[in-house]
């Protein structure tokens, strides 16, 4: 229906544009003549004046067949209108049964074949009644019907010829128009099926949980599906036209097939990358040509993030692998303490028998106290290995760190230019810990500030309490956080800091940070650093505050692309 209205329309506009041309020519032409045509005047004039009547009348039509018996009323219009202009300028001699032709072909648009036959047969009877009128003479009381001065074959001759162009005007008109129907009906569809296609293909490459990217022939990107964004957090806008690589902060020679062209079969990598916010992002590739017609015009990137899977592995090894140096160190540890507690004995015993001998008493101090020292680095390292088992309660995390502050203030004094201060977050701060192992681990972490700072800084402790969320789940986590402002960690060795033995201090035994990993992983938490070198280090711990959530929440809530 609104396709009719659409035509009508047209038919409305073309008509005033029509009309005003030819009539407008031909009043141009009798001016120039030096005559006057009244009737053409009032053709114009009658031709706007319907075309009013008929946009008021379109306006109030709601259904098609109404819009239908217009579309007639409007052709029978021009046909009357027609004939009376044709009879009016001297009916076989007239140059205006051209208009008869452009009727009919108006009409096969609008009502097609048989509108347009329909059309073309009237035209015939009203040119052919006119003709007889001015044959014959029948109608000789009135002054503008013109005689001619034709013979009666040659009338008919004209006649015959305007007819039969009618008729085959109309035809031919209409069946074209029948087929450009059926061709817009045919195109239409095509052009539905072929836009369900696609949106079924984009819902489909939308919809699956891997990232997938395409590039044109120079690599740049063309497409960039949601799980692609919601895995780099870069938006398809953002990255539409850069070369891919870039996109996964890769460098162009470190990844082969960088290119369609340096790239024949499919290839498959695993490479670490960068978020848009700069976090780190380990990815399964599969790169594959894209294309079209036997002719390679692109790439097709397929990618999982497999960060979380990798640091899951990573803790995985590194459990089994302190279950395993456990096991072990356990006897070792015991084989060792016994003969080196003997050692200290008898060697305390010595010293007796060479007080006066000031040199190898000297000496004898020396070995009492690396003994005791060597003795402390086997308890330690205990501890780290088998640890005991927790004693969990419901404890009050804030006043945990205020019992611990006092010994840490005490320590602090030792060190020159050290300050410390303390902030507590708002709200309840309870959770079910093992409070001499906690306390350990703020001594710890406090005592690691110190030393980071030889030639003074300040040390803040916060609390705080925030929830995390993931797949639909969400749990409250307690944080501490230790905050100095000393040397800081080199990024090559961020990695490292939690390892047993691992230590840049002239004096340390590396196992500090080792044993607060443990007991926080053994309280289902985890450790957030931060560190830039040079300005300083945050160690925060996080710790959940259900001992049921611990396990979803250190696997789902907490933040992989952190260094732990």
């Amino acid at each position: 229906m609104h396709e009719l209205r659409g035509r009508l329309k047209w038919l409305m506009s073309l008509r005033v544009v029509a009309v005003t041309l030819l009539l407008g020519l031909a009043i141009a032409f009798q001016i120039v003549q030096g005559e006057l045509v009244l009737a053409y005047y009032a053709m114009i004039v009658l031709t706007y004046a319907i075309t009013i009547g008929y946009a008021f009348i379109l306006r109030h039509l709601t259904s098609a067949v109404a819009l239908t018996h217009f579309a007639y009323l409007q052709i029978g219009v021009d046909l009357l209108l027609e004939t009376f202009l044709v009879i009016r300028t001297g009916i076989i001699d007239s140059p205006f049964p051209v208009l008869y032709i452009i009727t009919i072909a108006l009409a096969s648009l609008i009502l097609r074949r048989w509108g347009s036959l329909m059309t073309a047969g009237v035209s015939v009877i009203l040119f052919g009644l006119s003709t007889n009128v001015q044959l014959y003479e029948l109608v000789e009381s009135v002054s503008w019907f013109q005689r001619s001065g034709l013979s009666v074959g040659e009338t008919f001759h004209i006649f015959g010829t305007h007819a039969l162009a009618f008729i085959v005007v109309g035809y031919l008109s209409g069946t074209v128009a029948e087929q450009l129907e059926r061709a817009d009906q045919s195109l239409v569809e095509k052009e539905r099926g072929l836009s369900r296609l696609q949106a079924f293909h984009e819902n489909v490459v939308q919809s699956i949980s891997s990232g997938v990217f395409t590039t044109d022939p120079e690599g740049r990107i063309t497409s960039f599906n949601r799980a692609a964004q919601e895995v780099t957090g870069y938006a398809v806008e953002a990255v539409r036209g850069w070369p891919w690589w870039e996109v996964f902060s890769w460098e162009q020679d470190g990844v082969p097939g960088m290119t369609p062209a340096t790239l024949a079969v499919p290839y498959r990598f695993e490479a670490e990358s960068k978020r848009a916010d700069g976090n780190r992002l380990v990815l399964g590739v599969t790169l594959s040509p894209l294309t079209e017609a036997g002719a390679q015009i692109g790439l097709v990137g397929v990618f999982r993030d497999l960060t979380k899977i990798r640091d899951l592995e990573e803790e995985m090894r590194r459990r089994e692998w302190l279950a395993t140096l456990g096991e072990m160190s356990a006897g070792m540890a015991h084989e060792i303490r016994n003969p080196l507690a003997a050692m200290a004995g008898a060697m305390q015993m010595l010293r007796k028998d060479l007080a006066g001998d000031e040199t190898n008493a000297h000496l004898m101090d020396i070995a009492v106290r690396e003994a005791r020292r060597l003795d402390s680095i086997v308890t330690d390292f205990l501890l780290y290995a088998r640890p005991p088992a927790l004693n969990l309660k419901e404890c009050d995390i804030d006043a945990l760190v205020s019992e611990t502050l006092d010994l840490i203030r005490h320590e602090a004094q030792a060190q020159p230019g050290v300050t410390l201060t303390a902030n507590h977050g708002k709200g309840p701060m309870t959770a079910q810990v093992d409070p001499d192992q906690l306390k350990q681990v703020f001594w710890n972490l406090a005592v690691n500030a110190f030393q980071a700072m030889p030639s003074g800084g300040h040390l803040r402790i916060s609390t705080g309490r925030r929830r995390v969320a993931s797949g639909g789940r969400s749990g409250d986590v307690i944080e501490i956080a230790f905050q100095d402002t000393g040397e800081g960690i080199k990024k090559q060795e961020l990695d490292k800091i939690f390892f047993p033995f691992f230590t840049t201090k002239k004096q340390g035994s590396g196992l500090g940070l080792a044993a607060v990993h443990r007991i926080v992983d053994l309280h289902s938490g985890w450790i957030r650093v931060d560190s830039h070198e040079g300005k300083g280090s945050c160690f925060t711990v996080c710790l959940p505050v259900s001992a049921d959530d611990g396990p979803r929440l250190w696997h789902e809530g907490r933040e992989p692309w952190k260094r732990y």
